[in-house]
């Protein structure tokens, strides 16, 4: 069976990158029938928060990428919250021990970072140095006897290569030569990365592990600590990493912003999920899909190895059609209370209707409601411009085409046509100006009878007042 994992970190809110690598994790379980599993990785005690931790399954759950096993969905493998494994981890550090795979390290941060200096002066690639190494159990009893609390390193063996299968990038290669005994239990007894994250893969059964180019490195520790522990090893994709427009990681002064931002913003998880579907994972169409659809074509043999570049026109997109995916009923919900308030009950499938293909966010359908349902609004200025040129008289001829019209825009406009002798967008302009005060907007056979013949022919008439004295000025 297919198993995939998201393994957060919960000291803040969750971004598109972090969102992108749950969603392929996601879409790779369930395109398999398998199993999406949702791990916390909290042991950084002094950072980590449970409002982080509720508020990223509420983000995932709003996404539509529910995890079928993990906190609220034990199948056998709880706890799911790494600080809750500490026994767990005790037994194997134990085993790791008894096989003389670790040994404590004493060595303080500045001895390290003082090492590392040395290193890179002399053009050696910075790597534990083995100081410890080879301490006597006397010299160990000593530091401890002293207050000195080691970390635990792994002792990585020499003259090897660790090789695997990378799904997304093929045979990886590392000497374990360039590779220092690393810390895989920190002095104050919490787990390290490298050595919770492949045990806790190992334990859970997870079949696929979908994560950032910048864990590639991490791979080759994981394996050779699975491979100490007779653990089995799971298979390894590492993704692109997302970037702005120049290249960088992405940022926020790229647009990246957290899901929760994102969602207050009325972004619909629809629009989001189609475009972090693709970024970095061709699909071969740009079809508006479901979720569902997005997994059953979802193959790893599609996901890149260049950089995926940010681009939030393209997101933009995506959201526009989400917005026009969505039923009537929940744009309306999804607008917000003060475009609800403006909007009378019986004119809410009409506003509705009228507006939706114009609308990109609720503040869109806000600054409409005004419009048109309030005379809380001024015209815009190339609107203004628009009754400046089309002149009173125009908007005389307007008034009588409407009496005769009604609201049938289509006749409207035939009369008006004949009796101004303007036509295009010398005739359709400067009403959409009069009556909307924009240039642009929802379409005018919509606006005119949501107006009624009262409402459109007091605004001609306030536009014709506008162009007679703004024309004399």
């Amino acid at each position: 069976m297919t198993k995939t994992r998201f393994a957060p970190s919960p000291t803040g809110l969750i971004h598109l990158g972090n969102v992108r690598t749950a969603l392929f994790n996601a879409l790779l379980a369930y395109r398999h029938q398998g199993i999406f599993l949702l791990r916390i990785e909290d042991t950084d005690q002094e950072r980590s928060e449970d409002q982080y931790v509720q508020q990223l399954m509420e983000d995932l759950r709003w996404l539509g990428a529910d995890w079928q096993e993990g906190p609220e969905h034990d199948k056998g493998h709880a706890p799911y919250y790494q600080s809750q494994r500490s026994d767990i981890y005790a037994d194997y550090y134990a085993q790791l021990e008894a096989q003389k795979c670790v040994y404590p390290c004493f060595c303080s941060p500045q001895e390290l970072a003082v090492s590392r200096k040395l290193q890179r002066v002399a053009g050696q690639a910075p790597r534990y140095a083995g100081t410890c190494a080879h301490l006597s159990p006397e010299e160990i009893e000593q530091k401890i006897a002293k207050g000195l609390q080691p970390t635990l390193r792994f002792r990585v063996p020499r003259g090897e290569s660790i090789e695997f299968e990378d799904v997304v990038r093929d045979t990886q290669r590392f000497s374990t030569d360039d590779i220092g005994d690393f810390i895989i239990r920190r002095a104050d007894g919490t787990p390290a990365f490298f050595f919770c994250n492949a045990v806790d893969d190992a334990l859970m059964e997870v079949s696929h592990v979908l994560r950032g180019e910048d864990h590639l490195t991490n791979t080759p520790r994981q394996l050779m600590i699975l491979q100490a522990l007779g653990l089995p090893q799971p298979t390894y994709g590492h993704i692109s990493l997302i970037v702005g427009a120049d290249n960088s990681p992405l940022s926020k002064r790229h647009g990246s912003r957290s899901l929760k931002e994102l969602r207050a913003e009325g972004w619909l998880p629809e629009g989001i999920v189609n475009y972090l579907a693709r970024l970095g994972h061709a699909y071969g169409h740009d079809d508006f899909i479901s979720f569902a659809q997005l997994a059953e074509q979802f193959d790893t043999q599609r996901l890149g190895k260049a950089p995926a570049k940010f681009d939030e026109q393209q997101l933009k997109h995506w959201q526009q059609q989400a917005v026009l995916q969505a039923d009537e009923e929940r744009i309306w919900q999804w607008m917000n209370e003060d475009t609800r308030a403006r909007v009378p009950p019986e004119s809410k499938e009409a506003f509705v209707k009228t507006v939706h293909p114009n609308l990109l966010f609720p503040s869109d359908a806000q600054v409409w409601a005004s419009i048109l349902c309030t005379d809380d609004w001024d015209y815009a200025e190339d609107a203004r411009e628009e009754l400046r040129n089309a002149g009173a008289t125009f908007f005389e001829h307007a008034i009588a085409a409407l009496e005769e019209a009604q609201v049938d825009w289509k006749v409207m406009g035939k009369v008006l046509k004949t009796a101004s002798g303007k036509k295009g967008k010398g005739l359709f302009m400067p009403l959409r100006a009069a009556l909307t005060g924009m240039t642009h907007g929802p379409e005018m056979s919509q606006v005119l009878p949501f107006l009624g013949v009262d409402k459109a022919k007091a605004r001609l008439q306030k536009a014709q007042l506008i162009a007679a004295s703004e024309r004399l000025t």
